[in-house]
């Protein structure tokens, strides 16, 4: 896939194909500079670490249809950001749900893939797509985009995305000429609350019943609950968990994104960004719940059990982060893509946003027109949700 190489401005975007060539320092100074001053990043998932263990564990690779082709921006030597981009042969593991759109191209007599992704791969998690060093963010911006379509056009490929992107990297992105998607995930919001009582006091009588009937029923396991996190994991916690993923992804995509290694080397390099919420029967773990940590919200990722009980992937996967997140002050708990059934368990609907850029313009504007509609609907389920939401009216 050639050039690989597109200029802006004042600006020199050149891609990699390996994030291992660029030093994490470099890196990190574009995605995550907080991380130095504040002592944990934003959210985890655009750090050096964790993109590398994606690639180091073979989790990421030509094999699995993730090219990596990751936008590198220089100004006269420096680089001033960076952009997580993939080729991508397929549209697995990206959650932002294009295969009617490739039907479509592909009916017309053209070929969707490979297309060009800017994400973090299987991870459904809001953050920056372009990664600039602070003071850099309006000349990055434009000359990521730019370079982005460049390459779509000289390698003739049918589209780029960036997904997952922040509510102003979309409004910027769509003053630059990119087409929005809008959509929908469940996040629970903390109000301040001193305690889970707390929270269940801002609920509805009828809700605040059913989460205590469901942390009941859970309680009834015969279990212990353990919150690991930083040394208190162990590679033992791994192999067990590693069990509890396979089922569950065999489950709900047919075979599992991560590989076993990817595992063990994010328990090398980022046991300080996990939270390990694990069931425990007398000398047996059944179930348990991955969490990432980030600097004001928690992040859950996947979970598994190698027993059912009633309940138990409510308490480990919602209720036990809403007690991590009130006890350690976080404004947020994230729980993964979709989910309406959230709602009654305290999350509310909040809105997510993409980027897109199809390269025929016929397409495009068939797209746009989509889009249109499309938007309308996410907007009147948005308003449906905070109608149906949880909590009281005197507290909403």
């Amino acid at each position: 896939m050639e050039p690989e190489r597109a200029s802006s401005l004042a600006v020199e975007v050149s891609v990699c194909r390996d994030i291992r060539a660029i030093p994490s320092e470099e890196w990190d100074a574009c995605a995550c500079p907080e991380e130095t001053a504040q002592g944990r990043p934003v959210d985890p998932f655009t750090t050096h670490r964790f993109l590398r263990a994606l690639e180091a564990s073979d989790s990421v690779s030509a094999e699995t249809g993730w090219i990596a082709f990751h936008l590198v921006a220089r100004q006269q030597g420096s680089v001033i950001a960076v952009m997580p981009v993939y080729a991508k042969m397929h549209s697995q593991g990206e959650y932002v749900f294009d295969h009617a759109w490739a039907n479509a191209f592909e009916q017309a007599g053209g070929r969707y893939y490979p297309k060009l992704q800017s994400a973090v791969p299987f991870t459904p998690v809001t953050g920056r797509r372009v990664l600039a060093r602070p003071g850099f963010e309006e000349m990055a911006f434009p000359a990521m985009l730019e370079a982005l379509k460049e390459l779509t056009s000289s390698n003739s490929l049918s589209s780029a995305h960036i997904t997952f992107c922040t509510a102003a990297e979309a409004q910027t992105g769509k003053a630059l000429g990119m087409l929005v998607r809008h959509g929908i995930q469940f996040h629970w919001e903390n109000r301040r609350y001193r305690s889970f009582e707390e929270f269940l006091g801002a609920l509805t009588s009828r809700k605040r019943k059913n989460i205590r009937r469901e942390r009941r029923l859970a309680s009834q396991c015969g279990g212990d609950v353990e919150l690991l996190a930083g040394d208190q994991i162990k590679d033992r916690h791994w192999d067990v968990f590693w069990e509890f993923y396979q089922d569950t992804g065999a489950r709900k995509w047919g075979m599992p994104y991560l590989t076993r290694e990817f595992f063990t080397e994010m328990h090398r390099t980022m046991r300080n960004d996990i939270l390990l919420v694990m069931c425990r029967i007398g000398d047996e773990h059944v179930a348990g719940a991955l969490h990432f940590i980030g600097r004001d919200a928690l992040y859950g990722r996947y979970w598994g059990c190698s027993r059912f009980n009633d309940c138990l992937h409510f308490e480990l996967c919602y209720y036990r982060a809403i007690d991590y997140a009130i006890e350690k002050g976080m404004s947020r708990v994230e729980a993964g893509a979709q989910g309406p059934h959230k709602l009654a368990r305290g999350y509310m609907a909040t809105p997510t946003f993409s980027l897109h850029w199809m390269e025929h313009e016929g397409f495009r504007l068939a797209m746009a027109r989509y889009l249109e509609q499309e938007t309308r609907q996410v907007e009147l389920e948005l308003s449906a949700a905070e109608l149906a939401g949880p909590f009281r009216k005197d507290t909403a």
